[in-house]
């Protein structure tokens, strides 16, 4: 994935109560929930552009009380991924 750099106020730092080196890491998350929660990325996008597993997004997403953006749509797919592994 392409990268570009932001530069964010140092403050951060000591609102987030973490490491200098911890602030990309975190903005990235941030970003990425707030995205999903808009519904501009999917819960895979989101993830990777956290860098953490789709799992790892989903407990996040509940842990702020989030919810999961699946409609009938993903269920169809769900289901058709599921007949066709079996």
């Amino acid at each position: 994935m392409e990268e570009i750099s932001v530069k964010v106020p140092k403050d951060l730092v000591r609102i987030l109560k973490v490491r200098d080196e911890d602030i990309p890491r975190l903005v990235r998350l941030y970003l990425a929930i707030e995205l999903y929660r808009e519904g501009k990325v999917s819960l895979g996008k989101a993830a990777q552009i956290a860098g953490i597993t789709k799992w790892e997004m989903m407990e996040i997403l509940a842990s702020k009380n989030i919810p999961l953006q699946y409609d009938a749509k993903d269920l169809d797919k769900d289901v058709e991924t599921l007949e066709n592994m079996l």
